[in-house]
């Protein structure tokens, strides 16, 4: 009997990290429920990693700041960080101004240019 992976299913590695989409609006009593997920997809991975999915959030309170710090917490007693993705500035913001300091997800709009690239060429310019 095989043991094939059935087709159609997406491969993932126990380095990817998996993902806890946070909704919202995010009520104080589902707080511990979301920490506890966290800890359990901490612990179902050897990534060290947990991305939240923080698009949802918007716009953002002390409230997100509390779930986030305590998110963080539970990631780091659990051996693990934290990831943010889909932060608006508005939240990056906010994370600074208290002074939590979290790892983002770089957005497709947010890769620096390539080096050495010259958008236009203007007649007498120097070659490089």
């Amino acid at each position: 009997m095989s043991c094939a992976r059935p087709s159609g299913l997406p491969s993932v590695d126990a380095t990817t990290p998996p993902v806890l989409v946070l909704p919202h609006p995010v009520t104080p009593d589902e707080v511990p429920g979301l920490c506890d997920d966290a800890r359990v997809l901490l612990e179902g991975t050897a990534a060290g990693a947990v991305v939240c999915d923080v698009a949802g959030l918007s716009p953002p309170g002390l409230a997100v700041v509390e779930l986030l710090a305590r998110l963080e917490l539970t990631a780091r007693r659990a051996g693990g960080r934290i990831r943010l993705r889909g932060a608006t500035p508005a939240l990056h913001a906010l994370l600074e101004l208290v002074g939590l300091r979290f790892e983002f997800e770089r957005q497709p709009e947010e890769r620096e240019p390539a080096r050495r690239v010259q958008e236009a060429v203007e007649p007498g310019d120097a070659p490089l």
